[in-house]
C-alpha cells in the first residue's frame, strides 16, 4: 500500500498526532498490540511517521512521574524493610511537619491520577506498583487520620457549658407528721432544710463548643478526600466512627451517665436513682444540643464532598452513645412505680421528646429514632401510670392517728404541694391523660360544664375530690365536735390557698374557689355552735327566777360559776389548738367575741351589781369583757395553757 502524502501545514498535523495519540489511550490496548497498530497508522500517512517516538515520550515522562510520586509513599512508609533516616523522620506526627505532608497528599493525587489516566494502564508493571503504592498510602493516612482526631478531640467542658445554663428550682415542702408509707420519702422536711425539685438545665441559644480542634479539621478533610477518591470510604468511616464514638462515650462519663444494665438500674435505691435520672436529663440535653450537633457539624465538614458518607459517618458514630442514654430510659420506664418518681420522668419524657426531634431531623437511620419513639413511649405510659397510682393511693390513704391540735394534715400538704408542681406539666399531662377521661365521667365541674375542662384539669378535680373524701372521714376520727371542724377548716384553707396562689386557679376555676370558701365559713359556724353553745346558754334569762332586780342570787352564782367553769376549759383546751394561717385565725376569734361578749357585757350588767354587792363576788365574777376580749388572743397559737394561768387581767 502507498503512503499518502498531505501537506495541509503544521496545525493540521498537530491534530492529526492529537487524534491519533486519543484513539490510542481510549483503546487502552496492550503494549505489542499499540506497536502494531503505531506501525498501521504510519503507513495511512506520512505524517504519523513520528507518532511512536511521541508515545514512548510520553510514557517515559509518566513513568518519570509515577516513580517520583512513588518514591515519596516509600519514603514515609514505616513498615517497609528499609530502616534508613527517612522513615524514621517520617514517623513523626503528620502536624509537624506540615510541609512534607504536603508533599505526601500531592504524590498520592498523582499517582490517583495516573491510575485514573488510561495511558498507565497499559503497563501492567506500572499498574501493580500503582495499586501497591495506593495500598501504602491509604494504610498510612487512615493511621494519621485516626491520630489527628485523637491528637486534637477537645475535652468535654462542664464549666463552660454551665455557665450558659439557666437552672430553674421549685421548692416543695411539708411539715413532718404522720402519713402512709405511699407519701413518706417525698417532701418532708424539718424546718431547717428545704427540700427542691430542680426541673433541670436550660441552655441559652448561642451554645457552641468546637469537638475537634478547629485547625485540624481541613487536614482530616484533605485525608478523607483521598481516602475517598481511591474507594477506601469504608476504612475511613470506620476510622473517624470507632475514634468520636469512644469520644463521645468519654463525654458521657463526664456528664456522670454509667453503662448500667436493665436489671442494675431496677436495683437501685431511689435516692441514687434520683440522682441518676437528673444527670440522663441534663446528659440528653448537652448530648442533642452540643455533642450531636457539633457531631453533624464536623461531619458535614470532613465529608462536604459526599452526602451518604457523612450521615452514614454521623449515624455510626452517634448511634452508641444515643443507645447508651436510650437504654436507661428503657430501664426507668419498666421500673417500679411510686409518687416521687413522676417528676423525674415527666422531666425524662419532656427532654426526650425535644430529642426525639432532632433525631428524625438529624439521623437518616430510621432505626435510631423508631428506638428513640419507643422509650417515649414507655416513660409516657410510666408518667400516666404513676399518676393514676398516685390518685388511688391519696383515696386509699389510711393513717388512723389524728393531728394532736386540729393541723394541717401532712397528706394534705403532701397533695397539695405535689399537684401545684404537677401544674408545670400540664401540656405534657393533657396529652398523656387525654385517652383516660372515662374515668373522670362521673365527676362534675363546679361550673356544671366539664367540656371545656382540660383532661389534666378533670384528673385534678377528681384528686382533690378524692383528698376532701379522706379528710372528711380524718376528721371523724376526733371526739371533739369543735376540734373536727377545726381539722377541716385548716385542711379546706389550704387547699384553697395553693389552688387561689397558683397556676391551679387557672384549671379549676373561680366557682371551685369560692365553693370551698363557702365550705370553711360552714365549718366555722358549725364550730361555734359546737363550742360556745354551752358558755352562751349560762349568759340566758331563762331559769334565774325573776326580773334583773329580784333574780335569785343562788342561780346567778351558778350561772357565773358555770360559765367560768366553761370558759376556763375551752381556754385550757383551745390554746393547744392551732390554727396556722393568721388570718383565720383572727376571723374566729372575732366570731367568738361577737357572739360572746355582747352576752356577757349584757348578762354582767343585768346581773352583776346584785353579786358584786355581796361577799366573795371575785369568786363569781372573776373576769371582765376586757378580760375575755384578751383571753380570746390566746387560742389557736399551738401553745397550752394550764388552767393555773387563768388570772384577771384587769381589777
Amino acid at each position: 500500500m502507498a503512503t499518502t502524502t498531505t501537506n495541509l501545514g503544521a496545525g493540521s498535523e498537530d491534530r492529526v498526532m492529537a487524534t491519533a495519540q486519543q484513539i490510542l489511550k481510549s483503546l487502552n490496548t496492550p503494549k505489542e498490540v499499540r506497536e502494531d497498530m503505531l506501525l498501521i497508522f504510519s503507513s495511512f500517512d506520512n505524517r504519523l511517521s513520528n507518532i511512536t517516538d511521541l508515545v514512548n515520550e510520553n510514557s517515559d515522562a509518566t513513568g518519570g512521574r509515577f516513580e517520583a510520586a512513588e518514591k515519596v509513599i516509600l519514603r514515609w512508609d514505616t513498615s517497609s524493610s528499609s530502616s534508613n533516616a527517612d522513615a524514621s523522620r517520617h514517623s513523626l506526627p503528620w502536624e509537624d511537619s506540615p510541609d512534607e505532608a504536603a508533599e505526601y497528599l500531592s504524590a498520592v493525587d498523582e499517582i490517583l491520577q495516573l491510575v485514573v489516566d488510561m495511558s498507565i494502564r497499559s503497563d501492567n508493571e506500572i499498574m501493580d506498583r500503582a495499586e501497591t503504592a495506593i495500598q501504602m498510602a491509604m494504610s498510612r493516612l487512615e493511621d494519621e487520620f485516626r491520630l489527628i482526631l485523637i491528637r486534637n478531640t477537645v475535652p468535654l467542658d462542664l464549666e463552660r457549658l454551665y455557665g450558659s445554663i439557666r437552672r430553674v428550682s421549685l421548692s416543695f415542702a411539708a411539715n413532718e407528721g404522720e402519713i402512709g408509707e405511699e407519701f413518706e420519702s417525698f417532701g418532708e422536711v424539718d424546718s431547717v432544710r428545704g427540700c427542691f425539685h430542680e426541673r433541670g438545665p436550660s441552655f441559652g441559644d448561642d451554645l457552641c463548643v468546637d469537638l475537634i480542634n478547629p485547625d485540624a479539621v481541613m487536614e482530616l478533610k484533605e485525608i478523607a478526600e483521598r481516602m475517598i477518591n481511591a474507594g477506601y470510604e469504608k476504612e475511613c468511616v470506620q476510622a473517624y466512627s470507632n475514634v468520636r464514638r469512644d469520644a463521645l462515650d468519654e463525654c458521657l462519663v463526664i456528664l456522670g451517665v454509667e453503662k448500667l444494665s436493665i436489671e442494675e438500674v431496677q436495683k437501685i435505691e431511689w435516692k441514687a436513682l434520683d440522682e441518676k435520672m437528673k444527670k440522663w436529663i441534663q446528659a440528653v440535653k448537652i448530648t442533642v444540643r452540643v455533642l450531636l450537633n457539633g457531631e453533624k457539624r464536623l461531619c458535614d465538614q470532613i465529608f462536604s464532598g459526599s452526602n451518604s458518607i457523612k450521615e452514614i459517618c454521623f449515624n455510626e458514630t452517634a448511634k452508641g452513645c444515643v443507645m447508651q442514654l436510650l437504654n436507661f430510659g428503657e430501664a426507668v420506664a419498666i421500673g417500679n412505680r411510686s409518687s416521687e418518681k413522676l417528676f423525674r420522668i415527666l422531666d425524662m419524657y419532656d427532654v426526650l421528646a425535644d430529642a426525639l426531634l432532632e433525631f428524625e431531623m438529624m439521623f437518616t437511620d430510621e432505626y435510631m429514632c423508631t428506638e428513640a419513639k419507643g422509650v417515649l413511649d414507655g416513660l409516657g405510659d410510666a408518667a400516666k401510670g404513676t399518676f393514676l397510682e398516685f390518685e388511688n393511693a391519696v383515696k386509699n390513704e389510711a393513717s388512723k392517728k389524728p393531728m394532736q391540735n386540729g393541723e394541717i394534715h401532712p397528706l394534705t400538704r403532701y397533695v397539695m404541694n405535689y399537684v401545684k408542681l404537677l401544674v408545670d406539666y400540664s401540656q405534657t399531662l393533657n396529652s398523656l391523660l387525654e385517652s383516660d377521661e372515662d374515668e373522670a365521667d362521673g365527676l362534675q365541674s363546679e361550673d356544671g360544664d366539664l367540656e371545656t375542662v382540660t383532661p389534666f384539669a378533670k384528673r385534678l378535680l377528681l384528686l382533690i375530690s378524692s383528698l376532701e373524701s379522706n379528710l372528711e372521714e380524718k376528721s371523724k376520727l376526733y371526739e371533739d365536735g369543735a376540734l373536727h371542724c377545726i381539722f377541716l377548716m385548716n385542711n379546706n384553707l389550704y387547699i384553697v390557698q395553693k389552688v387561689k396562689d397558683s397556676e391551679l386557679r387557672k384549671l379549676l376555676g373561680d366557682n371551685w374557689v369560692r365553693k370551698r370558701r363557702g365550705s370553711i365559713r360552714q365549718y366555722a359556724t358549725s364550730y361555734l355552735r359546737a363550742c360556745w353553745t354551752k358558755a352562751l346558754y349560762c349568759l340566758k334569762d331563762e331559769g334565774i327566777g325573776g326580773s334583773s332586780n329580784n333574780a335569785s342570787k343562788v342561780a346567778l352564782k351558778e350561772r357565773f360559776k358555770s360559765f367560768n367553769a366553761c370558759f376556763e376549759d375551752i381556754y385550757r383546751i383551745q390554746t393547744g389548738w392551732r390554727v396556722p394561717d393568721p388570718q383565720l385565725r383572727e376571723e374566729l376569734r372575732i366570731s367568738i367575741s361577737e357572739k360572746v361578749l355582747p352576752a356577757y357585757r349584757s348578762f354582767m350588767g343585768r346581773f352583776g351589781n346584785q353579786l358584786e354587792s355581796g361577799r366573795h363576788a371575785g369568786k363569781y365574777i372573776k373576769y371582765t369583757p376586757d378580760d375575755l376580749e384578751n383571753y380570746l388572743l390566746d387560742l389557736f397559737e399551738g401553745k397550752p395553757l394550764v388552767l393555773q394561768h387563768m388570772r384577771r387581767k384587769s381589777t
